[in-house]
């Protein structure tokens, strides 16, 4: 097709094409590398700092629990000297998958930078995670040997190579050793279509899959945030509550190295910490999972704490709710709330806000990164819908992985001929090219033929002022097929009945989507990114009989 008359037929406004059906980047085409040149994200995320930041000698990490700092010179000599030891000292080659279970450290960073540019896989996994668990990751991936804390080691089988503790003496004179490091060091060649990291999908749905990311995957990413980094008079200083072996955390890290931003480190969430850790280190952006927002929006966990250094709040991991962000920006005016959308099987974002009008358009996830196209489709029919128009998502670009790991056949059902992913999220993008995340398509509830999505009854629930966290799932029901049911966390000392749930929701729902059954627990069992774990809920509840 004529590129002229393709790009005629594209709305300047939503960046669909009437011609291809599809939805174009509103964003200025990014200039990435050659991809026949080789280089690892961790050299590009490097050297694009090294050209183009004036912060070069600035804070690259805090420890939360210490104060202890490390600076960005500190952070490259550490790095360098690492890889030296990982390749003179470890003996591990290019392509040897190398298996992470650490919990949040001012390590980890370190270590994956090193890993990255000698072409070592990063297969990161959850410190949580039980013994069977991690051994079936280690069966799937077939790491050589792993980086693990005296905390966690115990749990994992025995590899080809010891495990190295990531907390111990020795791995801290391993990123210290400079006397050979520099001198024995050898450059690897890594290629941009060489894996950088397995990462394990959060298994919401069914069995755990190996995503493969490729350099060129994370390079792709770590341009987008370059070519929109804001403009700042000093260095942003970043806290992370997500943790860093999930996709958000990992490209997240990748991507604040590349802007130069201070990066406070926890090692594990809890929320009041974090509050005093935006005191006292004058944080300036959270990255938070939805939980958190519901929870600073609604209770008065924030009061006593100065948060007057925070410019923005970001989510993601799962959608927010209008009234949860209106209510979050009711209470703070002056910080600025926004979301972005991703996947594993993305890199990390896909869409996001990246100017403050982008983050003002409230319960969008933001815009399509550059060089990305994104279509909407019919799950039913198949056919390509357009503005405004709920379907499944599917998205293209350099972002998008390679495939699940030695597993054809849920590669064949998500990636589509011509490099197409369906994410299998119910979505609309509207006219002005903002998307909108209803819910997953497998998670919507059959009611009588209707389809009821239970993200839209959470946010409704959430909203009430009684009610501090909730989660709807399908209750199996012979007449209707499924029910709406929800689980509701209620406010310490509430007396809120199951009859009030049911009433608050049906005054502001179809009859269809009304909620049916009600059960109150202490807690919503969610994965390290903030999704709701339905499938735990209806082990729980549904097998056992407790209701």
């Amino acid at each position: 097709m004529d590129s002229s008359s393709s790009s005629s037929s594209v709305d300047l406004n939503s960046g669909f094409s009437s011609k291809t059906k599809t939805f174009q980047s509103l964003r200025p085409p990014l200039l990435l590398p050659p991809e026949s040149s080789p280089l690892s994200a961790a050299s590009y995320a490097l050297s694009l700092q090294q050209n183009t930041s004036p912060w070069l000698k600035s804070t690259a990490f805090i420890d939360s629990s210490t104060g202890r700092r490390i600076s960005f010179s500190d952070f490259r000599q550490r790095v360098v000297s690492l890889a030296s030891s990982i390749q003179n000292t470890l003996r591990l080659s290019k392509n040897d998958v190398a298996f992470v279970l650490s919990p949040n450290s001012t390590h980890i960073p370190i270590l994956y930078f090193s890993l990255l540019s000698l072409g070592i896989v990063i297969s990161p996994a959850n410190p949580l995670s039980t013994e069977s668990e991690l051994l079936r990751q280690i069966k799937l991936t077939k790491p050589v040997i792993a980086f693990a804390t005296s905390r966690n080691f115990q749990k994992l089988p025995k590899l080809k190579h010891p495990a190295v503790l990531i907390d111990s003496p020795e791995f801290e004179s391993m990123m210290t050793n400079t006397n050979t490091g520099y001198l024995k060091f050898e450059t690897v060649e890594v290629n941009q279509s060489d894996l950088a990291a397995i990462m394990y999908s959060s298994g919401t749905t069914g069995d755990v899959k190996g995503v493969k990311l490729t350099q060129q995957n994370f390079i792709a990413s770590i341009a987008n945030y370059h070519a929109q980094r804001p403009e700042r008079n000093s260095p942003a200083v970043m806290l992370y509550t997500v943790p860093l072996f999930h996709v958000f955390g990992f490209h997240y890290i990748l991507k604040s190295v590349t802007l130069t931003e201070t990066v406070v480190v926890m090692e594990r969430f809890d929320l009041k910490k974090m509050l005093k850790t935006v005191e006292d280190f004058k944080v300036t952006q959270l990255v938070v999972a939805p939980p958190v927002v519901v929870a600073m929006a609604k209770g008065s966990v924030t009061h006593g704490y100065d948060l007057s250094s925070l410019e923005a709040v970001g989510s993601g991991g799962a959608p927010l709710g209008k009234d949860v962000m209106q209510a979050f920006g009711d209470r703070f005016p002056n910080i600025i709330l926004f979301q972005g959308y991703g996947l594993t099987e993305t890199a990390g974002a896909a869409f996001r806000a990246a100017t403050t009008e982008e983050m003002l358009r409230r319960g969008s996830v933001g815009r399509l990164l550059a060089n990305s196209e994104a279509k909407i489709v019919d799950a039913d029919t198949g056919i390509v819908l357009p503005p405004g128009e709920q379907g499944e998502l599917w998205i293209k670009g350099p972002t998008i992985m390679q495939g699940y790991f030695d597993d054809p056949k849920n590669t064949s059902e998500t990636l589509m001929p011509g490099g197409w992913l369906r994410t299998g999220d119910l979505c609309y993008i509207d006219h002005h090219g903002y998307l909108f995340v209803v819910d997953r398509l497998k998670e919507l509830i059959k009611y009588k033929g209707y389809q009821v999505a239970p993200a839209e009854l959470e946010q409704l629930l959430q909203s009430h002022p009684e009610i501090v966290d909730a989660a709807v799932i399908p209750y199996p029901d012979e007449e209707a097929g499924q029910l709406p049911m929800a689980f509701v966390v209620r406010r310490p000392r509430s007396s809120l009945v199951k009859e009030q749930v049911i009433d608050f929701i049906s005054k502001q729902v179809a009859p269809y989507k009304k909620i049916r059954r009600v059960a109150f627990v202490s807690s919503i069992p969610k994965s390290p990114s903030g999704k709701i774990l339905r499938k735990e809920l209806k082990r729980i509840h549904l097998t056992g009989s407790k209701l």
